[in-house]
């Protein structure tokens, strides 16, 4: 990519809300590389609140498909409308083939992205990846800015989002919150399954220890995480209640990133809501059952990664194939809880 003319980029964003997360590493380097360039991504509508919070993005636009739908007819039709839109390059941050479409429908002169699922044909610049090199998927984003061969000569710089102010004061109003506690954020759910959810008894345990200790504490989700959210309530003592904010599924994920600001300390899953709260930059104290840390991990300053070690871990596996969830299970409150006085 030639740094002397204006470029105009189409991102083939991510559908998950982390991984959303970490792709701004990229726009933050294209925007270094390339100050007065453009950027435009296309994404599915749940991540819209997110990429709004990225300043290095100029424009998006919802991508109009259903999760792993191939609608071969509506991606040209949406690749032909695009051509006239001046874009000079296109990076596919996803490994599918259909992700792969659009730019190529629309003519883009270059098409960046990792080799996979027979897309060689689709991408002018279709790069083979060396897993070993590039060990996280932030690292793998945030190389695609690079000319095809370049090392990253540092890890990438860190996703920022922004916090609108003005939206604090509202959904704290809304939700009738106070804004003087000591908040620490739990974020319990997890989409990806169950085999990433610390346990609803854990949680209520740790919950009830930290309000004994004198926090708040607020629990975010989305309306998938309610009965897991129920289920720590459930747990809670009669003289705690008060001093427990289940925010679970009541809040826009825009509300949930401006409500996370106020937290002293967030305690999560390997999830969504994981990745947003490093992006705001807070302590985080990150639960991992079947999924690895070495892949995905919290992009903050402040981190402490709790997983067993025990033989069958990570299995990368939704349901634990041999039913006991113990590298959850054996992940105890009390541990927890020392790692977030350790942070504080």
């Amino acid at each position: 990519m030639s740094q002397n003319k204006k470029e105009k980029f189409l991102i083939i964003g991510p559908a998950w809300v982390g991984d959303m997360v970490m792709a701004q590493s990229l726009f933050i380097l294209l925007k270094q590389n390339f100050p007065d360039s453009e950027i435009t991504v296309t994404a599915p509508q749940w991540t819209l609140p997110i990429i709004e919070r990225m300043p290095q993005v100029d424009d998006y636009f919802v991508a109009q498909f259903g999760h792993g739908e191939l609608a071969l007819a509506r991606r040209r039709s949406v690749g032909k409308s695009l051509r006239g839109r001046g874009f000079t390059s296109s990076i596919v941050l996803p490994n599918s083939f259909k992700s792969a479409l659009v730019p190529y429908f629309a003519n883009i002169p270059k098409r960046i992205g990792w080799r996979g699922e027979w897309r060689v044909p689709l991408l002018t610049d279709c790069r083979v990846l060396d897993k070993a090199k590039l060990a996280k998927m932030v690292e793998r984003f945030a190389a695609l800015a690079l000319p095809a061969g370049t090392d990253l000569n540092e890890f990438p710089p860190r996703p920022q989002l922004v916090v609108d102010e003005a939206n604090v004061e509202k959904c704290v109003a809304d939700f009738n919150l106070d804004v003087s506690a000591n908040v620490v954020a739990i974020c319990p759910g997890a989409e990806f399954g169950d085999s990433k959810q610390w346990p609803a008894e854990h949680f209520a345990q740790l919950s009830n220890e930290l309000i004994d200790q004198g926090f708040e504490v607020w629990l975010f989700g989305s309306a998938n995480d309610h009965a897991i959210a129920t289920d720590i309530e459930t747990g809670i003592a009669d003289k705690h209640r008060p001093a427990l904010k289940n925010l679970s599924g009541r809040t826009t994920l825009a509300q949930a990133i401006d409500l996370l600001s106020l937290a002293k300390v967030c305690v999560s899953n390997d999830s969504g809501l994981m990745h947003i709260a490093a992006a705001l930059d807070l302590p985080i104290v990150a639960i991992f059952g079947s999924t690895s840390p070495d892949f995905t991990p919290p992009l903050a300053d402040k981190v402490t990664l709790l997983a067993s070690d025990i033989e069958c871990r990570p299995c990368f596996q939704r349901q634990c194939p041999l039913g006991h969830l113990r590298c959850l299970k054996e992940i105890l409150p009390s541990t927890v809880a020392t790692s977030i006085a350790q942070l504080l």
